[in-house]
């Protein structure tokens, strides 16, 4: 019975109906040591190995949750899932993890899936490879780290197929990265699967268990009547005051109040009133009580308890042949047992808390810690153990064993446990004598915590290792890690210097890496805006292979960004033929399109990209081709494609920590609801962007369009009047145009000139008929003369793209021809913008071309409802690939979905659609397209 916890078993009961219903859940356990979250999971797997699906007895209403998302539980039954719906009992994973093993590449993985690795072959043969590179069981392929977490998802969805899912993961905060990451990709992705997935993890005095927006649930401590009968239950014998002394320490904690009982009745607490750790914390007065009764046991059950504590694999016979080489035996368990403090479970040895294997451990002196490691080094047959047990006996610099965790740091790369890597090779360093050598390792350490998302340790290693740096070479390797840290976190020209560093030091040995690492630093600095580092890396690139792109890069940057756009432009096209720029994989191919106008060229790049990532399970390259599919989209007028594109890159961009593109895809989202005249969402979406240039100048763009939208014409100056000057132009080209609108509106001409005139040479020299008709517009609107308004038309009419800005000009020539009382004329004109308004679901626009032609003497009624509109982003995917003929399954690994996830949508959509099947499906058109 667990004492005064009815609400928190009410939730846990309400996770496990719903996963038996068909609707998955995700909770996340927090609470101090020894508060009660494995008694809460325990209580979970009994109540899911019971094929009755009633409640708990505890009725009452659960705690409030943290539910940020709001989208980890679905809301009602699900067609289809009669056999989640009917009693029976779950398929329980279980597994706790150590923190002597979040070191150990993807153990976390190993210890919950355990025997469902049987189910492996019926993956998508990608996911299969990665899933069993991960855990060992083949060598990996070296693909995409986040493919593991998908490969997850769709076999925790295949078990689920043959009944509800409970996944119980213990000691949360001490997973290995790897494994945290794949879990946690694969529940931000749980809906209709029927699996409930618990994490336990503490609060205080452990490694943090990020886990942002997932339902959380917080335990505290009892309450003093319940604390009260908890005591009575369990201490009865002890006199009352001595019960009442124990609850003042205890503080509502569940394990002290059964503990300390323990340890007064084995003589360690000799007059509770004078209990000397009442100061101490709850973790470390249980930890001390444990400590005290463990430090009365006889020594040889203290060796095999520290043994216990030491080792990470629960293995019996580990523990057992390393006790033989330091005097004890299996015969020594017996006390151990005996005091509740080490038990045999399932052929393994655990302790009953995780406090007991810290309090036997830390309570060891250190020449007896070392004497076990060096005991574990040899009796493991695992290298990547056995390897770190030898650094952990290892006091001095030893070569040998530095080579052993190097080796061991590889092993674990091929399994994509960066974090692994980055430990064994930093331990490693510590323990090289060699400082070359040492250099080395600390930068391979660098590399690896960069790749795992460990910036700040990333730098602080690679810093280390540029002070150690003698070879030119490794130098050059060394800054090249700087570089790469620093641009992912937006330090642009940092990176640009750090890279002009390591061409220096490879410039004598590698002048064709040289060459290529000029060619980024260039790069770097026009994104940074330093346009003297650009002309000084561009003096250095002289002599070197591909200095010519490098200066291409250069004239480019201060081209655009200065007084010569044609030739900026001209750069820019060469740049694209470069093999630096042209590779498969290089999102910034598309940008280079887009500040060339050709949209069409910018999609298709985005696209194919797009579709190799997909194939490849690439999740680290997808957010970025995400991000310019979802500009090109909106740009080309598929406006509910981009946003269905931006929201589901935002998601995966936020899951893998991709700054840059959940600042660009939240900007496309921004502009979305900027045409929308969503006010609320458009504000909501700008707060979130961080930081000078490009943010501040996109959240400058989508909230001047806002205004333009809504008729704040004096705002809309406020917000560009910076933006349009020349450091930002680049940034701003399509939002000049807003800026002359808004400026004539209000009779300020000359403040709109310069901006006119750099839009009119940049639309001139991209040679896209779209840019010039948007050009001819504004001038039209600058002069007040027609020829340009019948221009912009005209060009508008021979292109397909931007049909927004083709609709806005259409607009503003309808309503000059009504003020020029032309009213048969301005229809035509106001018509073609109102259609176009309404099918981009552009509100405020619409409104005011309806408003426009009502004035002509022509009213037009609002619209009825798109049956696409109904539908989420979300489901208008699934739909689509539905009706392409994908199945469920081939849907789930393109949209990284399971399977199940797939027919909830397609069950939610269908309703919307007005249809009942697939074939029905195929017959509607579903395009997003207004040509």
């Amino acid at each position: 019975m667990l004492h005064g916890r009815s609400a928190e078993l009410a939730v846990v009961d309400q996770l496990l109906a719903d996963a038996r219903a068909g609707r998955s859940g995700v909770l996340v356990v927090r609470g101090e040591a020894g508060i009660g979250k494995s008694a809460l999971l325990e209580y979970a797997a009994l109540k899911a190995e019971s094929p009755s699906s009633g409640r708990s007895g505890a009725e009452s209403s659960g705690p409030e949750l943290s539910d940020p998302s709001g989208t980890m539980k679905t809301g009602e039954p699900l067609a289809g899932t009669s056999a989640k719906q009917s009693p029976g009992a779950f398929r329980v994973l279980r597994g706790t993890a150590i923190e002597s093993e979040s070191v150990v590449p993807f153990a976390g993985l190993n210890l919950l899936l355990g025997c469902a690795v049987d189910h492996l072959d019926s993956l998508p043969p990608n996911q299969a490879s990665a899933l069993r590179g991960a855990l060992g069981l083949a060598p990996s392929d070296g693909g995409d780290c986040y493919l593991v977490g998908l490969a997850l998802l769709t076999l925790l969805a295949d078990l689920a197929d043959e009944g509800p899912v409970l996944c119980l993961v213990d000691d949360a905060h001490w997973l290995d990265q790897g494994s945290a990451h794949a879990l946690l990709f694969a529940a931000r992705r749980l809906q209709a699967e029927g699996i409930a997935l618990l994490f336990a993890a503490r609060d205080l005095h452990a490694p943090p268990f990020p886990a942002p927006g997932l339902p959380e649930l917080r335990l505290t401590g009892l309450a003093p009547e319940h604390a009260t009968a908890l005591l009575d239950e369990h201490a009865a014998d002890l006199p009352r005051y001595v019960r009442e002394q124990i609850a003042q320490e205890a503080r509502g904690n569940p394990l002290a109040l059964l503990e300390l009982p323990a340890a007064q009745r084995e003589g360690h607490l000799p007059a509770a009133h004078a209990y000397r750790v009442a100061a101490l914390p709850t973790h470390s007065r249980i930890q001390q009580t444990f400590a005290d009764r463990i430090g009365t046991l006889p020594e040889r059950t203290r060796t095999l308890l520290l043994i216990a504590a030491a080792d990470d694999t629960g293995d019996p016979g580990v523990v057992f042949k390393a006790a033989a080489l330091l005097g004890a035996s299996v015969d020594d368990l017996e006390v151990a047992e005996q005091r509740q403090l080490l038990r045999s479970d399932e052929g393994r040895l655990t302790f009953r808390h995780p406090l007991i294997r810290a309090a036997a451990y830390q309570s060891a002196s250190l020449v007896r810690r070392l004497a076990v490691h060096k005991a574990l080094a040899e009796v493991l047959d695992d290298a990547h153990r056995s390897a770190w047990h030898l650094a952990a006996a290892t006091t001095a610099p030893d070569e040998n064993v530095a080579a052993a965790l190097a080796r061991t740091a590889e092993d674990a790369r091929g399994r994509r446990g960066y974090v692994a890597v980055a430990s064994a090779y930093q331990r490693a360093a510590e323990l090289t004598p060699d400082p070359v050598q040492r250099s080395r390792r600390l930068a391979q350490a660098a590399g690896a915590a960069g790749a795992a998302g460990q910036f700040d340790r990333a730098a602080v290693l690679a810093d280390q290792a540029w002070h150690l740096v003698t070879e030119p070479v490794d130098g050059a390797q060394v800054a090249r890690i700087q570089a790469r840290l620093a641009s992912e976190q937006g330090r642009s020209v940092e990176a640009s210097a750090q890279l002009a560093r390591a061409a220096t030091c490879a410039a004598h040995t590698d002048r064709e890496l040289a060459g290529e690492l000029l060619f980024y630093a260039a790069q770097n600095a026009w994104a940074g805006r330093d346009f003297d580092a650009i002309q000084e890396i561009a003096e250095r690139a002289v002599g070197l292979p591909g200095a010519a792109d490098t200066q291409a890069v250069a004239q480019a940057a201060l081209g655009l960004d200065g007084n010569d756009v044609p030739g900026g432009l001209k750069a820019l096209r060469k740049l694209l033929k470069s093999p630096y720029a042209g590779g498969s994989g290089n999102a910034v191919t598309a940008w280079w399109h887009l500040i060339l106008g050709d949209d069409h060229a910018a999609y298709d790049w985005a696209y194919r990209l797009e579709r190799e990532s997909r194939a490849q399970g690439a999740l680290g390259v997808l957010p970025r081709a995400l991000a310019y599919l979802a500009r090109g989209r909106l740009h080309l007028g598929q406006h509910r494609d981009a946003r269905a594109t931006a929201e589901e890159g935002l998601r995966i961009a936020a899951d893998i920590g991709q700054e840059f593109s959940v600042g660009y895809l939240s900007s496309v989202l921004a502009e979305l609801a900027a045409i929308e005249g969503d006010e609320a969402r458009c504000e909501q979406l700008v707060a979130t962007f961080t930081g000078g240039p490009p943010p501040s100048v996109r959240a400058a763009c989508a909230l001047a369009l806002l205004d333009l939208g809504l008729g704040r014409h004096e705002a809309v100056l406020d917000r560009l009047a910076d933006v349009a000057a020349g450091a930002h132009r680049l940034y701003a080209i399509t939002s000049l145009p807003d800026l002359v609108e808004a400026a004539v509106r209000l009779g300020k001409h000359a403040s709109a000139e310069d901006a006119a005139a750099w839009y009119d040479e940049w639309a001139l020299n991209t040679g896209q008929p779209w840019a010039q008709a948007v050009a001819s517009r504004c001038r039209a609107l600058l002069t007040d003369d027609e020829q340009w308004f019948t221009q912009a038309v005209d060009l508008h009419r021979t292109n397909e793209g931007r049909p927004f800005e083709r609709a806005r000009t259409e607009l503003l020539y309808g309503e000059w021809l009504r003020r020029a009382r032309r009213k048969t004329d301005a229809r035509t004109h106001l018509r073609s913008a109102l259609d176009l308004f309404e099918r981009l679901g552009a509100t405020p626009w619409a409104a005011r071309a309806r408003t426009e032609l009502r004035a002509t003497g022509e009213s037009r009624a609002v619209p009825g409802p798109d049956p696409l509109s109904a539908l989420t982003p979300q489901e208008l995917q699934v739909v689509r690939l539905a009706a392409e003929g994908l199945s469920n399954r081939d849907i789930g690994a393109q949209l990284f979905l399971s399977p199940r996830t797939v027919g909830y949508h397609l069950y939610k959509a269908y309703p919307k659609l007005g249809v009942a099947s697939r074939v029905e499906l195929g017959k509607l058109d579903l395009t997003d397209q207004l040509v």
